[in-house]
C-alpha cells in the first residue's frame, strides 16, 4: 500500500489555492527551512539561470540543484534495479529530495511529504545532504 504524507512546506500560511511550487516546498519541508524564505531563493536562482523571477511555475533542475548545492546537497542517480524502476520506497534512509517526471518531493524515510500522493511515480534521482 502506498505511503503518503500530506504536507504542504507552509505554503498554506502565505498562499490559498494551488501553483506548481513543488520545488520550494520540497526545499522547505527537506531542508526545515519556512516557505517564503525557501520560494525566495529559488526564485533569485531562477531569475540568475534566465528564467522568470518565480518558483511557482516549475523549476528545471539545474535550477534546483544549483541551490541545494549551496545548501551542502548533492545529486545521486537512482538505485538501479533488474525488471523495474525506483519509487519513494526505495530512497535511502533520512531525507531526500526525489525528483520525479515534471515533479520534484521532499521524502523521509521513504515516505513522500507532499500535497498529493506521487509514491507511485518514477524517481529519476534525488540530492542528498552531504
Amino acid at each position: 500500500m502506498p505511503n503518503f504524507e500530506y504536507n504542504d512546506g507552509g505554503r498554506s500560511q502565505y498562499y490559498k489555492g494551488s501553483a506548481r511550487d513543488c520545488g520550494a516546498r520540497a526545499m522547505a519541508i527537506a531542508l526545515g527551512l519556512d516557505y517564503k524564505m525557501a520560494y525566495k531563493e529559488l526564485a533569485q536562482a531562477n531569475k540568475e539561470c534566465g528564467y522568470d523571477k518565480s518558483a511557482r511555475n516549475g523549476l528545471m533542475k539545474e535550477v534546483l540543484s544549483k541551490v541545494l548545492e549551496r545548501h551542502g546537497w548533492t545529486w545521486h542517480p537512482s538505485p538501479k534495479f533488474e525488471g523495474r524502476k525506483a519509487y519513494c520506497d526505495d530512497m535511502p534512509d533520512g531525507m531526500v529530495i526525489a525528483r520525479m517526471a515534471r515533479h520534484f518531493v521532499a521524502v523521509s524515510w521513504r515516505t513522500p511529504n507532499d500535497t498529493f500522493d506521487c509514491s507511485e511515480k518514477m524517481v529519476y534521482g534525488y540530492w542528498a545532504r552531504t
